[in-house]
């Protein structure tokens, strides 16, 4: 085994290889940018080396800065994670020119599997089910698009390289081809440094499931079962779960020997994962089937495959590196209960899942109740540089149900706080009831997106919660000094106090009425609540809703309040009482910056006529493309940003004014 390794990665997954590193005495070098110096997985490694500027291209991307920095601390190998080198043979091929040991696949199963197109030749001649679909040389828009007819509307536009959903379109008719094609180009040439792509079938009812497959260098290889990854939002997967719901065992059996095929067909050594797209349009079938793509690293959603066959994947990969033989063989890998992992995210579900920044005031996820890998701690700031990702939360149970449930529960306890993040679409998806039936496909989300991420006004106690929190008064009876918890009392009269608060910017006025020691009425438009404060301890408050006692937890922090009661989790903002009016009659006139990005595209020019939904500027932030529409029927009386340019959130990207104003 090694001595020292050195993790080429950040974030979730360098703590993730870390843990596993430190338990079989394997010291560990971390890389960090300027962006990262105060970062979880700095912290936790044994060393750490400066690499670059917060830019990925001049940082993480820094082949020679991550070789020198091995080399100059005397680590043996590297290990890549997953993202930014995982999946580059040049990086492998620098390690081993410096000496390193690469913990994953070698060079030329990463160069064969790494473009589509190449990789889905060489699995139809070794015999492994293909997605119909162009899968050649040619590039010419005029070309694929009569592929794209014969092939059948609708089809998928992906790029040849990467994967994540970068570059990746779904096209329902030829009119939105041309379209299509140009954005796939970019996001793939963004994302991948090649904008070349692929045109396949849309499968109707699509699961995606993937197989994990192990090798090592003495001819043994393996495979660790399915996991199913159809629940998606823009082709990147949100909650994963292992086995797959309603697998039969013929097929199971038939996808594990196609998976192993493929590895053996690349001379593959270490953790891969062989990924399917199965067509459930009448339940999954054995015949129905076809390969996608294989990813040649540790997927982010190894934990659901270690919850249910008791193996540490990365001790595999350590191992197998190292040159010992794989620890199990295939008789002696069996599935035991359920699994499942839902990705965390800083991101506005109801606004297109655009990514979302800043800092994290309170982070309190169920370290008791679910494993949790997380690469942020509270005060961490969530930045514009890299995956919005916050933590991993995984459970097991006995059985899917069993797991299920454990999953809604571990959601309920998450409490996050300076930061927008999708919480509220998890809960909602984890208990949607078709996927509690397991009648699940890739087009799920998308469909029922609205039921998912419609806001629920919150309730009158969540609001009577933020009222008492926002004038000071949310606190236990005090046990000592009669003056500490005596908050809004009066010499004589009955104490009454308003709160001003706003909801999602709609103004909400509370009259609140003091009682007694820890007593008060709550009056809104939506009622009047009596609120008794039972007992206090930070954030968590023990209270009485009218004899319905209950625990929440209510943090406030600059200009806002937010409550977690039950199943509700909304944030109030506190107006502030002194500030001027807010800037007028720009609303619907302005196109803003959701987000710090780069400008790829401006769509308009000045003296333009647009229609509400038209396309004005495309914006890469977080490694995906998003796409700015008019929010309005106008004219486009300025533009206030250029291709190439870097934008700031909220900036002013495009005016519009009435057609007759122009």
């Amino acid at each position: 085994m090694f001595r020292k390794i050195l993790i080429a990665n950040r974030g979730e997954i360098a703590v993730r290889v870390m843990r596993t590193a430190r338990r079989l005495g394997v010291a560990c070098v971390a890389v960090y940018s300027d962006a990262d110096r105060d970062a979880l997985h700095v912290a936790v490694a044994d060393e750490a080396v400066r690499i670059g500027p917060p830019p990925a291209a001049e940082s993480y991307l820094d082949i020679d800065a991550i070789v020198a920095a091995a080399r100059a601390t005397g680590a043996e190998a590297v290990h890549p994670g997953y993202g930014f080198l995982s999946e580059n043979p040049a990086f492998v091929e620098a390690c081993e020119a410096a000496g390193l040991v690469f913990i994953g696949p070698p060079a030329a199963a990463i160069r064969a599997m790494g473009l589509k197109d190449a990789a889905k030749r060489l699995m139809e001649a070794a015999g492994v089910p293909v997605v119909p679909g162009y899968h050649g040389e040619r590039q010419e828009a005029d070309f694929l698009a009569g592929c794209a007819a014969e092939i059948g509307y609708p089809v998928l536009i992906k790029a040849r390289a990467g994967g994540g959903g970068k570059g990746m379109r779904r096209v329902d008719g030829p009119a939105a081809f041309a379209a299509a094609l140009a954005g796939a180009r970019r996001e793939a040439l963004a994302s991948f440094g090649d904008d070349r792509v692929l045109v396949e079938r849309y499968v109707a009812k699509p699961r995606h499931v993937e197989i994990q497959v192990f090798a090592d260098a003495h001819g043994n290889a393996v495979h660790l079962f399915e996991r199913d990854c159809s629940l998606q939002r823009r082709h990147q997967k949100i909650i994963e779960e292992a086995p797959a719901p309603g697998m039969p065992a013929e097929m199971r059996a038939a996808m594990g020997a196609a998976a192993v095929k493929a590895a053996a067909a690349v001379g593959y050594r270490g953790a891969g994962t062989v990924e399917f797209i199965a067509d459930a349009t009448e339940g999954l079938r054995p015949d129905r089937f076809f390969f996608m793509e294989m990813n040649t690293r540790l997927q982010v959603e190894h934990p659901v495959t270690e919850a249910i066959t008791g193996h540490d994947l990365v001790e595999w990969q350590l191992r197998v590196a190292a040159g010992e033989p794989l620890p199990a063989g295939q008789a002696d890998l069996a599935i035991r209960g359920h699994a499942f992992e839902a990705r965390l995210y800083a991101e506005n579900a109801e606004h297109g899942f655009l990514p979302a920044t800043g800092r994290l005031a309170v982070l309190d996820l169920p370290q008791d109740t679910a494993r949790v890998d997380a690469g942020v701690r509270a005060g961490d700031t969530v930045t514009p540089f890299y995956d919005p990702m916050i933590a991993k939360l995984i459970v097991h149970g006995a059985d899917r149900g069993e797991a299920l449930g454990r999953l809604v529960a571990a959601l309920a306890r998450c409490r996050v706080v300076g930061c927008v993040t999708n919480v509220g679409f998890l809960r909602a998806l984890a208990t949607l009831p078709a996927f509690a039936a397991g009648d699940i496909d890739t087009g799920l989300v998308e469909r029922v997106a609205v039921e998912l991420t419609a806001p629920a006004a919150p309730g009158p106690g969540a609001t009577a919660l933020a009222a008492l929190a926002s004038l000071g008064l949310l606190d236990a009876p005090g046990e000592g000094d009669p003056w500490s918890s005596l908050r809004g009392w009066r010499t004589w009269g009955e104490a009454r106090q308003f709160a001003r608060l706003a909801w999602r910017g709609e103004p909400i006025e509370a009259a609140v009425v003091v009682r007694g020691r820890g007593r008060f009425e709550v009056a809104t438009a939506g009622g009047t609540v009596a609120v008794t404060v039972l007992g206090r301890r930070g954030h968590d408050v023990r209270i009485d809703l009218g004899g319905y006692v209950t625990d929440a937890a209510v943090v406030v922090s600059a200009g806002e309040v937010a409550v977690f009661l039950g199943d509700e989790a909304p944030v109030f903002a506190v107006p502030d009482r002194l500030a001027g009016p807010a800037e007028e009659g720009v609303g619907e006139d302005c196109v803003r910056a959701p987000m710090p990005g780069l400008v790829r595209v401006v769509l308009t020019d000045v003296g333009t006529a647009v229609a509400k939904g038209d396309a004005l500027v495309v914006v890469e932030a977080m490694k995906m493309e998003h796409t700015l529409a008019a929010p309005r029927d106008g004219v486009v009386a300025e533009v206030f940003a250029a291709a190439g340019d870097q934008v700031e959130a909220g900036m002013m990207l495009v005016r519009l004014e009435a057609a007759g104003d122009a």
